[in-house]
């Protein structure tokens, strides 16, 4: 409705009440507030209307919002470069500053990052446009395996994102290895099982005096990958239960004498005697039983092996050691012998435990074997008896336990002189 034809409706509807006064007689004062009444009415009624406009945040400053993504990104893990169009780094979080110390605003790619891996696979992206990645090894300064991702980005720029693949391939490098062990260790048994069965077979099949010998050591081949078999399924059990911390009371001295008396015929056997020096009364420790017994049975068992005949396999029970105290870290054999930390102990300063030494007087360790005790196959055979009658998995089913248990395991020894291991468990409360 136009300017005029409003003011005409406003003008009409204020004359209305005033006809009043004429036609009907009404006084004029209440005519007049009856006009004035009509005509606000009507101009109100006919005032123009105004959309609703609806209420708009206002936006966020662009600076704002760069500096939240450069907060996110100074707090991931992962190293993140972000390079511009003219290769020129314009960002990178502490965590890639890490590995290229020389970052700073503007530097060239190619003067920052010296790995032609990641040089190579950031042309490809800025050059096809797609996320390309690739996998480098970065020798200093230690030893680590990343895969780094090229993400094109908007206005020519790209994103370098590094992830550390260091754990997976060593667990992948482990498990090549393992197999390549047990395959080993078990292929040798078969060979000479399959070549006495052909022999018993062949010209030795009636032969009584061979064939008894061949049934024996036949005996001895199965016996051995039967041993073999169940310290693998030992070891997967512990490493399953390894994030599990026992919570379960043992008597320590208790468990030390029935292997003692498990072992009884062995060390008699072997003509060699075992000397047990326990504390008053028990000895409870956080333990499973049945892993506690394996531990202390595999290093009397070593012990018993390499001591020779007639001579003492020395064991003692300490009921309660602290971390701190001078006794935990003390040399048993002597000052001169090296002594190495397999499975360091917790340094809990209320922490407190029970040690048990098992040293045995036979032809020691050299220093540098010291080093790979505990790993899985590996045998000392310098020095040692040429009986391979280990499957050479104890120490590592007693690193694997130590570790699970909360505990530290050592060892020292001299060539000439002897060896002995050290056996830390929390105590009980």
């Amino acid at each position: 409705m136009t300017r005029t034809r409003k003011i005409i409706a406003v003008m009409v509807a204020a004359l209305g009440p005033l006809a009043l006064v004429v036609l009907a007689k009404v006084p004029l004062g209440g005519a007049l507030w009856a006009s004035a009444g009509a005509a606000a009415l009507m101009a109100l009624i006919l005032r123009p209307v105004r959309p609703a406009t609806a209420r708009v945040a206002s936006p966020v400053p662009v600076h704002q919002g760069e500096d939240a993504a450069k907060e996110v990104l100074g707090v991931l893990p992962d190293p993140v470069i972000v390079v511009g169009a003219q290769e020129r780094v314009e960002f990178a979080n502490p965590a890639a500053s890490a590995i290229y110390p020389g970052f700073e605003p503007g530097i060239l790619l190619s003067l920052l990052v010296r790995h032609p891996e990641v040089l190579a696979v950031a042309g490809r992206a800025r050059i096809n446009g797609t996320v390309q990645e690739v996998r480098f090894a970065l020798r200093r300064p230690s030893e680590r395996f990343l895969r780094v991702m090229a993400m094109p980005l908007k206005a020519g720029r790209m994103a370098l994102v590094f992830q550390d693949e260091t754990e997976l391939h060593r667990a992948e490098h482990m498990r090549a290895g393992f197999l390549a062990n047990v395959s080993h260790e078990l292929r040798t048994p078969l060979a000479s099982l399959s070549g006495y069965i052909d022999t018993l077979g062949g010209h030795a099949k009636n032969d009584a005096v061979a064939q008894e010998r061949f049934l024996n050591i036949m005996a001895d081949q199965a016996a051995r990958m039967g041993r073999l078999i169940d310290d693998l399924l030992s070891l997967s059990r512990i490493e399953m239960d390894a994030h599990l911390a026992p919570k379960t009371q043992v008597d320590l001295a208790a468990a030390l004498g029935d292997v003692k008396d498990a072992l009884t015929p062995v060390f008699t056997a072997r003509e060699v005697k075992v000397q047990i020096e326990l504390p008053k009364g028990p000895v409870y420790i956080l333990g499973e039983r049945d892993q506690v017994i394996q531990v202390i049975q595999n290093l009397m068992d070593n012990a018993i092996k390499y001591t020779p005949k007639g001579q003492s396999v020395s064991i003692r029970l300490m009921a309660d050691v602290s971390r701190q105290s001078p006794g935990f870290d003390q040399k048993v054999l002597n000052k001169n012998a090296p002594r190495l930390q397999i499975v360091e102990a917790p340094r809990d300063p209320g922490r407190h435990f029970a040690v048990l030494e098992v040293r045995d007087p036979g032809p020691g360790i050299p220093a540098e074997h010291l080093p790979r005790l505990g790993e899985r196959f590996y045998r000392v055979e310098e020095g040692k008896t040429s009986e391979r009658t280990g499957t050479g998995l104890g120490l590592a089913i007693v690193k694997h336990i130590i570790n699970r248990h909360r505990g530290g395991l050592s060892v020292q020894s001299q060539p000439g002189v002897g060896t002995a291991f050290t056996v830390a468990l929390p105590r009980a409360q």
